[in-house]
Order: structure tokens, then C-alpha cells, then sequence
């Protein structure tokens, strides 16, 4: 099993009814030559996938990586301890806007995120461009365009999907042993090593008891995830609205592409990367690397390699 070269320490801060998990590297006390770095995970991952990144750093620095609420180790605080049903691009704003808050205050941070994390990092630094030092986007395209008449049958859609998340009809698979879980991830993505694929089962899954109640479990290892982010977004993706936010980063931007066209495998012809280019224009610094031999988790693939790039733009 791969063998960590930096550890991390967990740390649970309180932010908007929900109890988060945050992965430190470094010391928050200590005083660096460089900023902070904001890692920011994808969709369905958790805040450890960045762990073989941080490992292939040269640089020294305070790294911090939370899990995204509903994701990982964070849990709700909701009244009677329930799960969200739904989640919404707003509240990871909030969430990150509370968590630079507690950790850093007013001061400025490089922020990087992945897929999901991206978009995210991409908006936030566009709604408070002063707080932010660097950014760098790894994967992160956004969604394809919508059209006003779409909505009403996507309203249909996240109703009928809300119903049967509590019908139990949406739930997340489970796996008999952390092996399974690394088989998982080694056919999501088969570049990733053996070591690195057993390593991260550990931390993208968790082993549960087995109970009388349990209907819908072969298995007891649970992926560390909120069956509800399998749901349709009940709200159109606004392509005007993100490119008009995106106008007021004022942070240099390190945008991160794969040798594998990502936007070909998930939407074909809907969403091709010369649209992608195009929004990124609206960004007004901007410099664009793609890595060989990797696929949509980069960080996986190529961690050295990207390391070296980003320290390299950091520094």
C-alpha cells in the first residue's frame, strides 16, 4: 500500500450547521515564505485524493483540503442529526467563504480545485477576487448551456428523483472489502497505481457494521459519500452568469487540462473543449498547460509532473 511522505492532521470546525472535516499539512502556527494553498476536491472525492499531490511538492507550505459537506468525513449538524437532500453550488461558496474565515481571515491564498472543486475555486475567485493570490483550475469545465425551456422538465426530474431518494431507489453501492472499493477505483481510472488505488479505499470508504435494518446493503464498506449528490440539480446551468463572474478574477489563472478529452467522454457533442476555451476568455490572466498520459484525475496520474508545474506557477 502506498505510504504517505507528508501527514496530514484532520481537524473538525463547525460551519453552517454542518460539522467539517478539513486535511491540514504544515503547521497553521508556523509563519511561510509562501501563501496558503486551498485544495478544493471533485465531485464523488474526498480531500485525501490530493494526498499523493501534496507528496510530489517541493515547496514548503500550509496546504488545507476540506471534505466538501456531504462528502468524506464531514457531517451535517441538522436538526436530528438528518442528511441533506440536496446540494446547490451557493452553499459550497458559503462553506468556503466560513472556512477561509476560521483559517486565514483577510488574508490573501493560492486556491486550487479539481472538476467540481474548480468550478467552485473558479466562482469564488470571481465573487471575491481580493482574496485570492493564485488560482489553478485541474479539470474544471463547468456544464453545457441550458435553455430556459429546459426548466420545467428539470423541475419535473428533481422532484421525481427527490422522491425516490427517500423510496430508497437512489443509493450508493457498497463493497465486501477495501480491496473491492480499490477494484472501483482502479476501473474509474486505470492509470492509477495498485498502491495509490489500496491506499485511497481507505479514506473514499468506510467499514460498517452490518444491522437487521440494513435492506439495501451487500456489503460494509460504504463509499464516504451523500447518496443525494446522485440527483439532478433542480436549477439550469447559466453560462452568461458564470462568464459575467468570471470577468472579475483578477488572480493570474493556471487552467490544467488531461491528454484524455473529459468533455468528449461525458457529453460528446453537446460540450466541446473550443467552447470551453472561449468562456475562458472572459478571464484576463490566464495560462494553459495539458499533461500527457494522464485522464480526468490528473492528480493521480501525474502528480510529480504536476507538482513541478505548480510550484513552478506559485513561486
Amino acid at each position: 500500500m502506498y505510504h504517505p511522505l507528508k501527514l496530514s492532521n484532520s481537524e473538525f470546525v463547525c460551519i453552517r450547521n454542518q460539522n467539517y472535516h478539513v486535511r491540514v499539512w504544515g503547521d497553521p502556527k508556523r509563519i511561510y515564505k509562501t501563501k496558503p494553498l486551498v485544495l478544493l476536491h471533485g465531485w464523488m472525492d474526498v480531500s485525501a485524493s490530493f494526498q499523493f499531490l501534496v507528496d510530489a511538492f517541493n515547496t514548503e507550505r500550509l496546504i488545507i483540503a476540506p471534505d466538501w459537506r456531504g462528502f468524506g468525513l464531514t457531517t451535517s449538524n441538522l436538526l436530528k442529526g438528518e442528511a441533506q437532500d440536496h446540494f446547490v453550488f451557493a452553499d459550497y461558496l458559503g462553506d468556503l467563504e466560513f472556512l477561509l474565515d476560521h483559517y486565514f481571515q483577510d488574508q490573501p491564498i493560492d486556491l486550487l480545485g479539481h472538476s467540481m472543486g474548480a468550478n467552485i475555486c473558479m466562482l469564488y475567485a470571481g465573487i471575491r477576487p481580493a482574496r485570492i493570490n493564485k488560482l489553478i483550475n485541474l479539470e474544471g469545465f463547468g456544464m453545457p448551456k441550458t435553455r430556459p425551456s429546459q426548466a420545467p422538465t428539470r423541475y419535473v426530474k428533481w422532484l421525481d428523483e427527490l422522491k425516490q431518494l427517500y423510496n430508497g431507489e437512489i443509493k450508493l453501492k457498497t463493497y465486501d472489502s477495501s480491496e473491492a472499493v480499490a477494484k472501483r477505483l482502479l476501473k474509474n481510472n486505470p492509470r492509477i497505481s495498485n498502491d495509490k488505488a489500496l491506499w485511497l479505499a481507505m479514506h473514499w470508504a468506510r467499514e460498517e457494521p452490518k444491522t437487521s435494518q440494513t435492506v439495501d446493503s451487500t456489503g460494509t464498506w460504504h463509499l464516504l459519500g451523500s447518496p443525494a449528490h446522485k440527483i439532478t440539480s433542480a436549477n439550469l446551468y447559466n453560462v452568461e452568469e458564470t462568464r459575467e463572474v468570471h470577468r472579475r478574477i483578477t488572480a493570474p489563472l493556471l487552467c490544467v487540462t488531461a491528454e484524455e478529452d473529459s468533455l468528449k467522454k461525458w457529453f460528446g457533442e453537446q460540450y466541446k473543449m473550443d467552447e470551453f476555451y472561449e468562456r475562458m476568455t472572459a478571464v484576463s490572466s490566464i495560462t494553459y498547460h495539458q499533461i500527457k498520459n494522464t485522464g480526468h484525475m490528473l492528480h493521480h496520474d501525474q502528480p510529480e509532473v504536476l507538482a513541478r508545474l505548480i510550484d513552478s506557477f506559485l513561486t
